[in-house]
């Protein structure tokens, strides 16, 4: 890899991981339109462990609070509302988690297409606008129970779909539980850490098993820190302004971006 590649590619990361516009699409679809190797294993590693860094950096008061909140109630303090969004970051994160395992495979053989992209990005942006129009709920994280988080871990396993987007679908099933913008995202991106820790503990396996001849560290220690630092803006700036703007941006570059692919493929 060359350094504009490494600065592409992490920063298309960075960008995309928590944005309902699919990472999974964009990682996928800048080699087809670059004309670029893939970027291997051992950069997916490193990105996934900025981007998880990020999440975890920006959300360190509330993750410590429900953990703790979490372990009080295990060790019989009583239930709590942040104990019960401890729980709920905990289940919401199993259907995703056994779908991975279960059908890896065929994901990575049969759905990493520009077609299947350019499909679940109009299909789920269109979701997104229904979800965004009809919503105008005001119910936040901590008021969440058992049939939400059934509803939003159950979207979260569709996000293994290339074009889908993890924190597009799950946002968009919490919008129509009744859930304020707000209150979606936040427990969308607490949903990301335990999945991309998941996702990122399977890499790591992977490239462990089938270690790559050589490994240039610096590049894979800038694509994790530029990744984190693009993350880290993204989801800041998205919380201020998701009120104000609403989905409407992203479902309109989603249509864009799948309308394109279409014309580029078909």
């Amino acid at each position: 890899m060359d350094w504009l590649q490494v600065w592409v590619l992490a920063l298309v990361q960075g960008l995309t991981e928590f944005l309902p516009i699919s990472s999974a699409a964009h990682l996928i679809l800048v080699p087809v339109l670059t004309a670029w190797e893939d970027q291997g294993l051992a950069f997916d590693v490193a990105v996934h462990v900025g981007t998880l860094a990020a999440i975890v950096t920006y959300f360190r008061r509330e993750v410590v609070t429900v953990t703790r909140a979490w372990f009080g109630q295990v060790g019989g303090q009583g239930a709590t509302p942040e104990a019960m969004l401890a729980w709920a970051v905990i289940f919401g994160t199993i259907p995703a988690a056994l779908a991975g395992f279960a059908f890896a495979g065929v994901i990575e053989d049969s759905l990493r297409t520009p077609l299947v992209i350019a499909s679940t990005t109009i299909g789920f942006a269109l979701l997104l606008w229904l979800a965004d129009w009809r919503g105008r709920g005001t119910r936040d994280e901590y008021s969440i129970g058992w049939r939400d988080i059934l509803i939003v871990g159950g979207a979260q396993a569709l996000a293994l779909i290339p074009g889908t987007s993890r924190s597009g679908i799950t946002m968009t099933a919490a919008l129509l539980l009744g859930f304020s913008r707000q209150a979606a995202a936040r427990y969308s991106f607490l949903l990301a850490i335990p999945i991309i820790a998941i996702a990122g503990g399977y890499e790591t396996l992977k490239l462990v098993r089938t270690p790559p001849p050589q490994l240039d560290w610096a590049q894979l220690f800038a694509a994790a820190a530029i990744a984190g630092i693009a993350a880290w803006l993204c989801v800041h700036w998205f919380l201020k302004l998701i009120e104000r703007i609403g989905m409407l941006p992203f479902i309109i570059y989603r249509l864009a971006l799948g309308a394109l692919l279409l014309w580029l493929f078909l």
